[in-house]
């Protein structure tokens, strides 16, 4: 994923592994043209780079490098900005850095400075946004009245707020919400502040992110509190977890690592990449660009980060299990505090437990759960039993394990194989008030 622009905010984005931007059919660079582009790049690290001191020393090392003729093998645009990349991770230890090349980049960043085009641009950026529905990737409510939220990234707020507004107020009514950044690689920190606020009350002053940023040379300190205006009602005391994995990536990583600073949230999944950096994209000339670190965020309670270290979650387990986890954890949480909800956790157990490893039947144990039943029929359909009932409704059955079976679209009522003398008698539906009716085998 190419790194999202900051447009008026600190944009926190996507590691060098995501990104690959290159020129292709062009001349070869002459000597004067790298001393050029390794200046140009110094200047630039100079005004920008968080640590203003480091950033003297990377400048005068790719100079170094440049004088060595470590660069006299890059005969083209795209291996100069792979080598300068290579030498800046190299010195810096930060993974954020990375060298790119794209003149038309550099064309609309010069452009921004005139309104009509700015705005051309702006509403550019916002259908490139629409088509990616703004970060939103999966909206659902999963058993037991969880809401569950998935994000690729986070994007400008002003683009995505009519989508943001929309995701919240689909949570809203929600006991417990999960939110999936296992495969976020960062964005926008202000998209993190509107969907945090919604996790807290609104009288009460609570810091999410401290943070500063350079910009051109420019100084700026500021804090980002939770919002008391939100587009949608709050879920003040509701369990939150937080899935993450190892691509898990700065604003990403920062969402979860506050509210897991601040009690908040329960993190589930793999330590995240640790990248806590906000960066910026700046043009170098007019073929490349650097994207580099422009500031430090700090946590509201220790004032810490996770730079280089990545955040740790509560519950350590694989990224592919965390989902299933984080929900029987939702649930179990609940029933501690709700004795009501005590019996959705042991209702939907069996469901979690078959997510968390498939049941396969055999050819030979389909076969013998295949047959008729009183006014109902189970056959055998692309390898799978399919449920008919009334001669006219159907629905496949899926097995969670001990002869027990879920029917598709169905979460009020299960079915069970009853087996006696070692062949099947009967099948018993359970229905989720506890009650259970049975259906003898015919044939």
């Amino acid at each position: 994923m190419l790194p999202m622009k900051k447009i008026g905010s600190t944009a926190i984005v996507a590691a060098v592994w995501f990104l690959g931007v290159g020129a292709t059919g062009e001349a070869s660079l002459t000597a004067a043209d790298r001393r050029q582009v390794v200046e140009q790049l110094g200047q630039t690290l100079e005004a920008n780079y968080v640590f203003a001191d480091k950033a003297k020393t990377l400048a005068a090392t790719l100079r170094a490098h440049l004088e060595r003729g470590d660069y006299d093998g890059a005969q083209d645009k795209d291996a100069l900005a792979q080598a300068l990349t290579k030498d800046l991770i190299a010195a810096s230890n930060d993974l954020h850095f990375f060298v790119g090349v794209d003149p038309a980049f550099a064309a609309d960043y010069a452009a921004r400075k005139d309104p009509a085009r700015a705005a051309e641009l702006r509403e550019t950026d916002r259908r490139d946004e629409a088509q990616k529905n703004f970060g939103f990737t999966d909206l659902r409510r999963l058993e037991g009245n969880v809401a569950y939220v998935g994000m690729s990234h986070f994007a400008e707020p002003e683009l995505a707020y009519d989508a943001a507004s929309a995701a919240m107020r689909f949570i809203e009514n929600s006991d417990a919400v999960i939110y999936d950044m296992r495969y976020n690689n960062g964005g926008y920190l202000e998209m993190a502040q509107l969907l945090a606020s919604q996790l807290f009350r609104a009288d009460k002053d609570q810091e999410l992110f401290d943070y500063y940023y350079t910009d051109d040379g420019r100084r700026v300190a500021r804090g980002q509190w939770v919002l008391t205006a939100i587009p949608a009602k709050r879920l003040t005391g509701k369990p939150v977890y937080v899935l993450t994995s190892s691509t898990s990536f700065s604003a990403a990583e920062w969402f979860g690592y506050s509210l897991q600073k601040l009690g908040r949230a329960t993190l589930v999944g793999e330590q995240t990449a640790g990248g806590a950096h906000p960066v910026d994209r700046k043009p170098v000339g007019t073929d490349f660009f650097v994207q580099v670190p422009i500031g430090q965020i700090h946590d509201p309670v220790d004032r810490g980060d996770f730079e280089a270290r990545g955040v740790t979650p509560d519950h350590v387990v694989a990224s592919a299990d965390a989902l299933v986890v984080a929900h029987r954890l939702a649930l179990a949480d609940m029933a501690k505090s709700d004795t009501a909800k005590q019996a959705d956790a042991a209702w939907f157990a069996p469901t979690l437990a078959a997510r968390a490893k498939a049941v396969q039947l055999t050819r030979a144990g389909l076969e013998a759960i295949a047959g008729r039943y009183e006014g109902r029929q189970i056959a055998i359909v692309d390898g799978k039993l399919l449920y008919t009932w009334r001669e006219r409704f159907r629905a496949t059955l899926e097995p969670l394990g001990n002869d027990l079976f879920a029917v598709e679209g169905v979460a009020d009522f299960r079915f069970r194989v009853v087996r006696k003398a070692g062949k099947i008698a009967a099948l018993e539906r359970i229905n989720r008030e506890g009650t259970t009716d049975s259906y003898a085998r015919l044939d």
